[in-house]
């Protein structure tokens, strides 16, 4: 068995979601660092331009484009523009996401407000899956990964739309293993626990980390590159037979806002 084949992504096709900073970020880096062409969209270009330009001065590739996963024609255009370019998708990550963050008081949200969490975290990744497959079962290699959140099985307040929309993401893949893998295509899903990110910063105090790491056997929060490392071992053939799963990477442990 030859370790290094089986995190080899030479010759794949990798989109990624939000890739303008944090887990996305991360994720473009570390797909690209395998061998992997990464698609870097990002709702702002300038900072998917960004992440390409550091990848492409460490030796890989990468090419930037802008993408609001809000909208159904930027979706589109994505996998489009990622065909024109390199003539395939094999691997995508539904990174991009909106809300949590302890902010959603019952009372005080509305309608529009579960619609956009719902569009963003669910609809999105729906589509490009539904856009991408294809061309991975056409390539005969395929591995989609989404980004759920530990919110999906965690119990806290004010996170009842945030955390049921994730929940729905780990449903959801869990089905489609069962729809994609006849074409050759594997999903899964990904779910962090507290992360050090810009995300977290706004919310996090010395205290709550305090909190978060007595529940925590691995005495720290997350980094990025945890979870990357999570995202490259399903993009990669060494889980060629792992369809349908979430893994939770944790620190062994549960981190709650409360």
């Amino acid at each position: 068995m030859n370790t290094v084949s089986l995190f080899d992504l030479t010759g794949k096709v990798a989109v990624v979601t939000g890739g303008g900073d944090g887990i996305g970020k991360g994720c473009c880096e570390i797909l690209a660092g395998a061998g992997a062409s990464v698609v870097v969209s990002d709702l702002s270009v300038e900072k998917a331009q960004t992440t390409a330009d550091e990848i492409v001065r460490a030796g890989g590739e990468a090419v930037a484009t802008a993408c609001n996963v809000l909208n159904e024609n930027d979706l589109t255009a994505l996998i489009e523009f990622t065909v024109k370019t390199y003539c395939t998708v094999n691997i995508l990550v539904n990174n991009a996401g909106l809300g949590g963050g302890g902010r959603e008081n019952p009372f005080k949200i509305d309608r529009a407000y579960v619609e956009r969490i719902y569009a963003i975290n669910v609809f999105a990744p729906w589509q490009l899956c539904k856009l991408a497959v294809p061309y991975m079962q056409e390539s005969g290699y395929g591995s989609i990964i989404n980004i759920t959140s530990m919110s999906s099985v965690n119990n806290e307040p004010d996170m009842a739309i945030y955390g049921s929309s994730k929940a729905a993401l780990n449903h959801m893949a869990s089905n489609l293993a069962f729809d994609y893998g006849p074409m050759g295509v594997r999903i899964n899903n990904v779910a962090p626990g507290a992360t050090n990110t810009q995300a977290l910063a706004s919310v996090l105090t010395p205290e709550l980390k305090e909190k978060m790491l007595e529940r925590t056997p691995i005495k720290r929060l997350g980094d990025v590159s945890d979870i990357a490392g999570a995202v490259l071992y399903f993009a990669a053939p060494v889980s060629a037979w792992v369809s349908g799963q979430v893994l939770m990477v944790n620190g062994g442990g549960v981190q709650t806002l409360d």
